[in-house]
């Protein structure tokens, strides 16, 4: 008797076993069999934990937390936050940056840039974020451009004020109060 060839491949991979089981990172990134990169990273804020780091506790409050995504493919990046445990009704500046979190705020580098030098939203991942009265929010940009993969962010960083240009290459967000570090991950 024949056995139909792809009932014969069924066969085949049944007999492989289960899929090995999907680990979670609380911080993690990937580069996807198709070519797109996933970061991700995300925790309560704490004074040492660099994964979630806490600079100024009056901005960030003990409890707070936040995650981020950030996921490129093609010629698109989409980038997501969500905060909660922040203070009520206060407008956070977000950007990406070039080094992860560390023990002190400048550890993480400058802003990540598509265009060196050029500090607009096009050539930066902006992503300012309004609390609600509860202290939560969240924020998604897109940039028409993709992740270079040999020189990925390493961190998502809050400011203490909203995003402000004051001429052609000069932003200002205030001070870093917190951030969190950026890893490859499903």
């Amino acid at each position: 008797m024949r056995v139909p060839a792809l009932l014969l491949v069924l066969l085949t991979a049944a007999c492989a076993g289960p899929p090995a089981p999907v680990q979670n990172f609380a911080s993690s990134s990937e580069v996807s069999p198709t070519g797109g990169i996933k970061l991700s990273g995300g925790g309560e804020f704490g004074p040492t934990d660099t994964s979630a780091i806490v600079y100024d506790s009056k901005l960030v409050p003990k409890g707070a937390q936040a995650s981020a995504t950030v996921e490129s493919s093609g010629s698109a990046t989409r980038t997501s936050l969500v905060v909660e445990g922040m203070l009520p009704h206060h407008r956070y500046g977000a950007h990406l940056h070039t080094k992860p979190c560390g023990a002190k705020p400048d550890d993480s580098g400058p802003h990540y840039q598509h265009r060196r030098g050029e500090v607009s939203p096009s050539s930066e991942v902006w992503l300012d974020v309004t609390t609600d009265g509860e202290g939560a929010g969240r924020s998604t940009a897109r940039n028409d451009w993709a992740l270079d993969p040999r020189e990925l962010p390493g961190s998502l960083v809050l400011h203490s004020e909203a995003t402000k240009t004051s001429g052609p290459g000069v932003g200002t967000a205030g001070v870093r109060v917190a951030c969190l570090t950026l890893k490859k991950g499903s």
